[in-house]
């Protein structure tokens, strides 16, 4: 009798590769939830954690329990997107957005802001607060919009761990900040909540990249860090929809390890803060 051959991690790692295709195919079927186009190599990564903290084997018996229980669904949404961020992340940004793009967004008598992939919500009460410092918050819409209905919440509560408060603030300083952090947050409920006056410019909604459409029309796309997690496709999509909503000569600022460079659209737009990564439509 043959003795048994060991397994092939290669091999391994193509089953393992089939099983995300099953579960994101039957995720989209079950939930209308599109992740297809998702970068694998992350994909791969994050699931793995949700094997574990789901306890699950394979990702076969995970998708078993996604397919026949929605609350794990609900659950399982943090490991398909990336909920990581803080304010002023990358203070280069919002310095550039403070003294090249707001200038001349001052000019037009009204704005709209959009703030795609909003995750929990630092990005957002960012943007607002420099709107607010620039004297433009008060004729401003602020969308954010993500796909995770429990990043959504937590975003509009606007209420973040007072220990996260020394870096938020030294990102503050960096990006040009015009007074202190504290002047718009107060403590409360064992944490630093943002003013009120910050969230009645802002509407929260769900919104997916992958499968939703264009919304309104938009002065500034804040987009950052989510494109390195799809796929070439799929990044041309997101792309379109940003080019579709912005205005003539609007602006467009995506991560620092993201570029338009090679993309579908890279003709539609110009490249004007290259640390920055911040574009203007043509």
């Amino acid at each position: 009798m043959d003795e048994p051959q060991p397994s092939n991690p290669g091999d391994d790692d193509a089953l393992f590769d089939l099983e995300i295709r099953l579960l994101l195919e039957a995720v989209m079927l079950r939930y209308q939830h599109d992740f297809r186009d998702y970068a694998v190599a992350s994909l791969r990564r994050r699931l793995r954690m949700a094997m574990e903290r789901f306890g699950c084997a394979t990702l076969t018996q995970l998708q078993d329990r996604v397919l026949h229980d929605p609350a794990t669904f609900a659950r399982m949404l943090q490991f398909f997107t990336v909920q990581v961020s803080e304010m002023f992340r990358d203070p280069s940004y919002f310095l550039a957005l403070r003294e090249e793009v707001l200038p001349v967004l001052a000019t037009w008598p009204s704005l709209k802001v959009w703030v795609a992939g909003c995750s929990s919500g630092e990005e957002v009460w960012s943007l607002a607060i420099l709107l607010a410092e620039e004297q433009l918050l008060e004729r401003t819409v602020v969308y954010a919009t993500d796909i995770h209905p429990s990043a959504i919440e937590q975003a509009e509560k606007g209420v973040y761990p007072l220990e996260r408060m020394a870096q938020f603030s030294r990102n503050y300083r960096a990006s040009g900040g015009r007074g202190s952090l504290s002047d718009h947050y107060s403590e409360a409920y064992g944490g630093a909540v943002f003013s009120r006056r910050l969230k009645s410019r802002i509407l929260f909604a769900d919104h997916s990249l992958a499968t939703d459409s264009v919304f309104s029309e938009v002065h500034l796309v804040s987009c950052r860090n989510v494109l390195i997690y799809f796929n070439r496709p799929l990044q041309d999509r997101a792309v379109g929809l940003f080019r579709d909503s912005l205005v003539h000569h609007g602006y467009l600022g995506i991560g620092p390890r993201e570029t338009l460079q090679f993309g579908a659209h890279a003709d539609a737009f110009e490249l004007i803060a290259p640390e920055a990564r911040i574009y203007r439509r043509r």
